[in-house]
């Protein structure tokens, strides 16, 4: 049967010698890093989707063998004045949590490739500024399995619940994949284009992240934690240069408070105790009080004496 999944999202991708290894071994004639043009797109994965349809994990290692090499067009449109990139890498990765199945999220990622054309100049245009984002996979497997049924072209309907168990459907055995293709609406809520791989901009992971409320509460509060770290850090710091300023007065503050930088919490707290120690021998403590001078006894004194 023929499947059409909306899945991911498009990141942006430095090349490598590796990656123009592997695009090479699909060019025609051989190119250069600064005649193309990378990024990264998150083709499908194994969650339940809009269509209450998921692909399994034997499905995804299939299909990423079988995505290498095809062409990126757009909204499916089997044209060749469409074609605008070629995948030349994918892998399944790992992420975080579990889909509505119960399994480990995973996700098929593919590595594309385009021309940098004056053709291609508005795409990759629009790839960088966020709008051209959405992907979609058209594929074909031989099995549709019902969650609740076990069986395949069953009369279960995706979306409802049979006894209180959701019924959505398993896709596997895959075996073809046809192309991807840039569209306005996926499928898969998280398909598209990966964005900065390799040269995250600021801001991203919470741009990531939005619409989980979750997970934004655990960054905020490692961001809290990471706040007090660097005051932790830079107080650490002021005190290791005031104590070696009072040590040391030939001491050139400005370049060792450079080198001081650079240390960790376990060099700076040592280095300023071996500064204390010298400040120590250099200026002793004195004593507040002065011990009494003995008293001479009189003949007086000593009647009582007992």
């Amino acid at each position: 049967m023929d499947i059409r999944k909306e899945p991911g999202s498009v990141i942006r991708h430095s090349v490598s010698q590796e990656d123009m290894r592997l695009i090479n071994q699909l060019a025609k004639s051989e190119l250069t890093p600064d005649q193309v043009y990378t990024f990264a797109v998150r083709l499908c994965d194994n969650e339940v989707d809009r269509d209450w349809e998921r692909f399994d994990q034997e499905a995804l290692t299939e299909l990423s063998r079988l995505f290498t090499g095809k062409s990126g067009i757009f909204d499916h449109n089997w044209s060749a004045q469409g074609q605008t990139a070629r995948l030349y890498k994918t892998e399944v990765c790992r992420e975080e949590g579990a889909t509505l199945a119960g399994d480990q999220c995973l996700f098929l990622k593919g590595y594309a490739y385009m021309l940098r054309s004056e053709k291609n100049s508005g795409l990759i245009e629009e790839i960088e500024a966020g709008i051209k984002k959405e992907v979609s996979i058209g594929c074909s497997v031989s099995e549709r399995v019902c969650s609740i049924c076990g069986r395949s072209g069953c009369n279960h309907k995706g979306g409802r619940r049979y006894e209180g168990k959701l019924c959505y459907f398993t896709l596997s055995g895959p075996t073809d994949a046809y192309e991807w293709s840039f569209v306005a609406v996926p499928a898969q809520r998280k398909a598209g284009v990966i964005k900065a791989f390799g040269q995250e901009a600021e801001g991203d992971l919470r741009r990531l992240l939005t619409g989980q409320p979750g997970y934004l509460r655990q960054l905020d509060e490692l961001e809290r934690q990471a706040g007090l770290g660097r005051r932790y850090m830079e107080e650490l710091r002021k005190e290791l240069l005031r104590t070696a300023g009072l040590a040391d007065e030939s001491l050139d503050l400005k370049l060792f408070g450079q080198v001081a930088e650079k240390l960790e919490e376990a060099e700076l707290l040592e280095m300023t105790k071996a500064y204390r120690r010298r400040l120590d021998a250099l200026f002793p403590p004195a004593a507040q009080l002065r011990p009494a001078k003995p008293v001479q006894q009189t003949e007086e004194d000593r009647a009582f004496l007992v």
